[in-house]
């Protein structure tokens, strides 16, 4: 169970890299892949480097504590990150997203995540 649940929080990690990146990178496709389309070029633009950022950083945070502080700290870390999936659903649900993206998506990836705590508290 310890080589999955590693193995779980470091591709959830990474996950939080690459959609940092994409955000930063390639805002338009990752807006609509977001579930709520927006304009880079238009006001939106500052709010996708806002998520770009945030979302990397979640993904370097979590890589750190899970190589120098170990499990039990990013079991606490992954519990208390899974409210951004959450708050995600709400939004693209408020803002005229699908529902299939809202929970197919975002609800399904803090499910994920709060299995990746309770496999790390486990450990």
């Amino acid at each position: 169970m310890t080589v999955t649940a590693y193995t779980l929080a470091v591709v959830l990690n990474l996950f939080c890299l690459f959609l940092g990146y994409r955000f930063l990178f390639q805002p338009a496709s990752a807006a609509a892949g977001y579930g709520v389309a927006a304009d880079p070029a238009g006001d939106a633009g500052a709010y996708l480097a806002v998520k770009g950022l945030r979302d990397g950083t979640f993904g370097v945070v979590g890589l750190a504590l899970l190589a120098f502080a170990g499990a039990r700290p990013e079991a606490w870390f992954m519990l208390c990150v899974a409210l951004v999936p959450l708050g995600d659903t709400l939004i693209v649900l408020r803002h005229g997203g699908t529902k299939a993206v809202a929970f197919g998506i975002h609800f399904a990836t803090a499910v994920v995540v709060l299995i990746s705590a309770a496999l790390l508290f486990l450990v």
